[in-house]
C-alpha cells in the first residue's frame, strides 16, 4: 500500500501544476474508485484533488460531472465548487500509463461534519435528525427543479440508473444474481427476484419522475452545516428515478430506532419543495430493493475486498428483508 500512495501523491503533485500549485505535498484523504488529496490554493484555502478511476467513466462523463456541479452553485445548491485549471478547463488529463488516460479536476473545499458513517449508528449529541433529514429532502428537491431546468451541453454524457441500469443484462454497478462467490441458492432467488422486479419496474417507469440525480447520498456524501445541509462526491451522478435517490439516503438508516421518523422527515423535506412527488411515495419500499441490489452487484465487481464475503453476507440479507416487504 505504502507504494501505491507514493505513485498516486507523485501524480498527484504532478496534477498540480496544472493550476500552477506547486511546492506542497498533497494530503490523501481516501482512496476506492477515485484518489482525493487535500491540497492548498494560492489563497491559503483548502481545496480537493481528484485522480479519476482509469477507465471507470470518460472524458466526457466527468466533464458532464463538473458542468452539472457548477450549475447547482448558480441554483445556490451548496456543492463543491469546480475549479479551472490554468488552461481554462476544468478537467485535465494527465501522462496516461499505456493507452488508458488518466484524468484529475480540483475542486473547492467543503465544510461541515459527514452525516454518520456506514455501519455505524448514527452521531446524535447536539443533533436534531428529524430537522437534519427534512434539510436533505428539501435540498435534494432543490437539486431536481435545478436538474430539470439544466441546459445540457451537446456531449453530456452521464450513466443511467434506469430498468437496463439497475436490472437489464449489464447493470451500471453490476449482475447481481450472478455473483460466483454467491450460493447457488441465493443465485436461484436473485435471479427470480429480477425477473419479477423487471416487470414491475417496467410498468411503474412512466408515471415516476426521472432525471439527473445524485445517486450517492448516503451518510459519508451529506455534510451537515448548522441547520443545512451540503452534498459532495458526485462521482455516480446520472440519469435516474427520483425515488432512487431518496431510497439511497434511507436504505443504510433502516437499522436506526427511529428510522419512521427520520424517513417521513426526509420525505416532509423533499415533498415541501416537490408536492408532485408525493403520490410516488407509496414505491418507496420498491427502491429501498432496488438499492439494496446494486450493492450485491457492486460487490461482486470487487472480490478482491478483504470483508467481501461478509458484505456479500449483509446485502443477500438486506435484499430477502427488503423482498419480503415488498412482497406483503
Amino acid at each position: 500500500m505504502d507504494g501505491i500512495v507514493e505513485t498516486l501523491t507523485a501524480r498527484a503533485k504532478a496534477a498540480l501544476a496544472h493550476w500552477n500549485l506547486l511546492g506542497q505535498v498533497p494530503e490523501l484523504l481516501k482512496y476506492r474508485e477515485n484518489a482525493v488529496f487535500k491540497v492548498r490554493l494560492a489563497d491559503g484555502r483548502s481545496a480537493a484533488l481528484r485522480l479519476h478511476r482509469p477507465a471507470y467513466h470518460s472524458q466526457a462523463a466527468l466533464a458532464s460531472e463538473l458542468a452539472w456541479m457548477a450549475d447547482l452553485r448558480r441554483h445556490g445548491l451548496a456543492v463543491p465548487e469546480p475549479i479551472p485549471a490554468t488552461g481554462g478547463t476544468l478537467l485535465v488529463a494527465l501522462q496516461a500509463d499505456g493507452d488508458v488516460p488518466h484524468y484529475a479536476d480540483l475542486i473547492g473545499w467543503v465544510e461541515g461534519e459527514p452525516l454518520g458513517e456506514t455501519g455505524v449508528p448514527l452521531p446524535r449529541e447536539g443533533r436534531d435528525l428529524p430537522a437534519i433529514f427534512a434539510a436533505i429532502g428539501r435540498d435534494m428537491a432543490r437539486m431536481h427543479d435545478a436538474a430539470d431546468a439544466f441546459s445540457k451541453a451537446d456531449g453530456f454524457e452521464r450513466p443511467a440508473w434506469d430498468a437496463a441500469g439497475l436490472l437489464g443484462e449489464a447493470p451500471f454497478w453490476g449482475r447481481f444474481w450472478d455473483c460466483e462467490a454467491l450460493s447457488p441458492e441465493d443465485r436461484d432467488f436473485l435471479t427470480r427476484l429480477r425477473e419479477k422486479l423487471s416487470e414491475k419496474l417496467s410498468a411503474l417507469a412512466p408515471v415516476l419522475g426521472y432525471g439527473l440525480i445524485h445517486a450517492d447520498l448516503v451518510r459519508e456524501n451529506v455534510f451537515v452545516q448548522g441547520e443545512g445541509v451540503a452534498f459532495i462526491d458526485f462521482d455516480d451522478c446520472g440519469f435516474g428515478f427520483r425515488l432512487f435517490e431518496l431510497a439511497t439516503t434511507l436504505l443504510r438508516n433502516r437499522r436506526e430506532a427511529d428510522f419512521a421518523d427520520l424517513r417521513d422527515a426526509l420525505l416532509a423535506g423533499y415533498a415541501a419543495v416537490r408536492p408532485q412527488a408525493k403520490a410516488e411515495f407509496v414505491h418507496l419500499p420498491l427502491f429501498l430493493l432496488l438499492r439494496a441490489l446494486t450493492y450485491i452487484g457492486w460487490a461482486a465487481a470487487r472480490p478482491d475486498l478483504p470483508d467481501n464475503a461478509a458484505r456479500l453476507k449483509r446485502y443477500v440479507a438486506d435484499v430477502r428483508a427488503l423482498a419480503e416487504e415488498v412482497s406483503r
